[in-house]
Formats: structure tokens, sequence, C-alpha cells
């Protein structure tokens, strides 16, 4: 290249999931690759089956349980958008969590573990590592270093964090952890779903990231996926390692619904981040609500982390309501909306409501707030018939024998 020749520049996200795990623009044939589904593979001869084995760690064809041609374009999307070098596809959100879990643990073995954390990853913790004999303790997710560093013992192997919880939307200063962390030797994992790519994790000091590609990278609200990637050949071995031991799959189906899905998502991203934050803001100025719980809001908590840390937003957040709103009286408001749909996954193209006072779990103290909390998940709806849903959800709400008339007056 020239001296004075300009370099050129990395083509932007939707341009590079619209290729990524092509074989190209110009090759004649189908835009989309063919779905490969098989368990046995054939070889040449007995040579060639011993020499396969060597290559368990590669995208190399060896046996159906491995992957194959439709596994390895969605790793290595997903590894291209949060900047990892390998990546394992695996059945679902929560086998992306429990299968590192499990790699960077032994028995005798201790792990920190956000209160803030998905549920079915807390039962995990407190049910089968605690079997194998590894002990958890839950620290409150907005724990600056000094705080994290004092729970750390000598045999804790795993920082476990997730930021913002997924329900509460706590925002965790992971650069600084990840510092306290890898100074005395433990790994860092963190599920990136509300990040998606929007985090880079790799350059936060985060060593293995974990997704529910069930969410906006399949965006249909139709297939069960995860993800765990890495960016070193120590923690690639592994986590891959692991996954094999334990025979994590996908079908090959599924994968490529969500290959199909990683296509549209980052316009979808683009919509669903500017409707969440216009109805985030909407809500806000209620005078039903107490609080919104969207780190994309100028005022609200953890809002300079997410400033400094992110590039974006996912749709998915927290509302609080004034506390004289009773549970019923929240509840019956979900029930009122017509275009919100009551369900517990998100990433899809539909918006959903889920109260979750009451209905989550914490031991270390936090997740409290003075008024029941509903989390709310954007969708591609437009926003004028959204907050259209939600004024006359929110009459509901304010005629409910257990609420008040006018929670301005």
């Amino acid at each position: 290249m020239p001296d004075d020749a300009v370099p050129p520049q990395k083509p932007r996200l939707t341009t590079r999931l619209s290729h990524a795990g092509r074989a190209g623009t110009h090759v004649h044939g189908f835009v989309n690759p063919p779905v490969h589904r098989g368990s046995t593979v054939l070889y040449p001869d007995m040579a060639g089956r011993r020499a396969a084995f060597a290559h368990r760690l590669e995208q190399k064809l060896v046996y159906g349980v491995m992957g194959g041609p439709t596994h390895w374009p969605l790793e290595n999307v997903i590894a291209e958008i949060e900047g990892g070098t390998h990546c394992q596809i695996v059945s679902s959100g929560l086998a992306a969590i429990t299968t590192p879990l499990l790699g960077y643990t032994r028995a005798g073995d201790h792990v920190l573990v956000p209160d803030s954390v998905y549920g079915p990853a807390r039962s995990f913790c407190d049910g089968m590592l605690k079997r194998f004999g590894v002990e958890t303790t839950y620290y409150d997710p907005g724990i600056d270093a000094a705080g994290i560093a004092a729970l750390f013992q000598p045999n804790t192997t795993v920082l476990y964090t997730e930021s913002p919880g997924s329900h509460t939307f706590e925002m965790q200063d992971i650069p600084a952890l990840a510092e306290v962390a890898h100074a005395r030797g433990a790994k860092v994992l963190m599920d990136n779903t509300w990040g998606i790519h929007f985090f880079q994790p790799f350059t936060k000091g985060v060593d293995c990231s974990i997704q529910a590609l069930t969410k906006y990278v399949v965006g249909h609200s139709d297939v069960l996926l995860g993800s765990v990637t890495v960016n070193t050949p120590d923690d690639w071995e592994r986590v891959r390692g692991v996954a094999l031991s334990l025979g994590q799959y996908a079908s090959p189906d599924d994968c490529w619904l969500a290959l199909r899905g990683v296509r549209t998502m980052g316009v979808r991203l683009e919509r669903q981040m500017e409707s969440g934050l216009r109805v985030a803001a909407w809500l806000r100025e209620r005078p039903e609500v107490a609080e919104v719980l969207h780190p994309g809001l100028p005022s609200a908590r953890g809002h300079e982390i997410w400033k400094r840390d992110f590039s974006g937003a996912c749709s998915l957040f927290g509302v609080v309501f004034q506390p004289q709103f009773s549970q019923a009286a929240v509840h019956a408001m979900a029930e009122a909306l017509s275009l919100f749909g009551i369900g517990a996954s998100w990433g899809g193209y539909e918006s959903l409501a889920l109260p979750t006072t009451g209905f989550i779990t914490r031991t270390a103290g936090t997740g409290r707030f003075e008024g029941q909390v509903l989390r709310l998940h954007i969708g591609l709806e437009a926003v004028e018939d959204l907050t259209a849903d939600l004024e006359q959800a929110l009459a509901v709400l304010r005629a409910h024998p257990s609420g008040l008339q006018d929670p301005g007056s």
C-alpha cells in the first residue's frame, strides 16, 4: 500500500451481517448456504479416520455431534460480532451458561455470581455445581472493584457477570471487575445477551462471552440456541472440550434459521433500539411510573457505565410503578394490553410484558424497588400503537380497586 493510501474501512455491522458466513457475493448459485444434516461421516481409509480426530477443535467434518457445514457459518458470524476468535454453538441459552461453568470449575472451587443472574443459572449453581463440590457466592451486581476483591477466596476460579441484569437492569463495571479477577487468576464469564454486539466483551476483560441466540439473533421466537465465544486457544480448548464431552449439539435446521435471522438483525436492532428508547422516555413522564430501568436513558441508573462501554442498547427494559399500585393492579394492566404478549423470552419481533416482582429470586438483598416492576420488550410494531396500548392499560391500572384513580394528585 502506498504511504499516502487510506487504509480500507472495516464494513459496518449491517454489511458484515449480510455477508459473513457466505461463500461470497459473486459465487454462482443460491445466496443462502444449504442445510447439511448428518451423523455418520465416511472416510476413504483408516488413516483418514485416525487423522480426523486430531482436528476435533477445528471446523473439520469428524462426526455429526462435532458440527458441520451449517454450524460453522453461524459460529463465524457470532465470533465476528463479539470480536472473538472461536465460537461454540449449543442447544440453548442455558446450555451456553452451564457449559463454560463446568469447563472452568472443578470440585473444591468457588465462583462469584451476580445476584441478578438468570434464574435457571442460579438453579444450576445451587444444584448441580453444588453437588459437584463447587461453592457459589452471590454478590451485589452494583459492587465496585474493592467490594468484589473482598469476596474472592483462594479457590475462586470464576467471576460470572451479566450487564445489565435481564430483570432489574443493574449495570456492572466489567473492566474494573475483570482487572480484579485476572489479578487473582480467575476467569471472567459474561452473559452478553442484552449487549449482543453493542458491548465488545474481549476489549473489556471478558474471557468467555455467553449469548442466548434464541433472542435477537434468531429474532422470530421460534428457535432455541446458545453460543459460547472465546478469544484464546486455551479458552477454546476448554470450552470446546466440555461441549464435546457433554454431547452439546444444535440442530442444523435451527442453525440455518439463526443464520437467516442474522441477515436482518442489524436493521431490527436499530429499529427496536430506537423504539425502545422512545417508549421508555414516554413511560418516564407518566405519573403512574416511579422509575424506568433503561440504561440508555440519561437519567437511568447505570447510564454512565452504559455510555462508556456500550455502543447501543437492545429494547428490553423495566418499569417501576408508584408504590400505591399493588401487584394485582399491575397484573391487571398486563392482562389489558393487546399488543404486548405476556411472555418470558424476548428479542423477537413482537412486544412483550412481564410482571417480575415476586417472581425472581435474590439472596444477596438486591433488586428491591419501592413499587411493582413490569419488564417490557419492544418489538417491531409502530411506537404510536404501542404507546396507545400502554395508555389504555394504564387506565386499567389506575382504575383497579387496589390503586388510585389519580396517582398524580
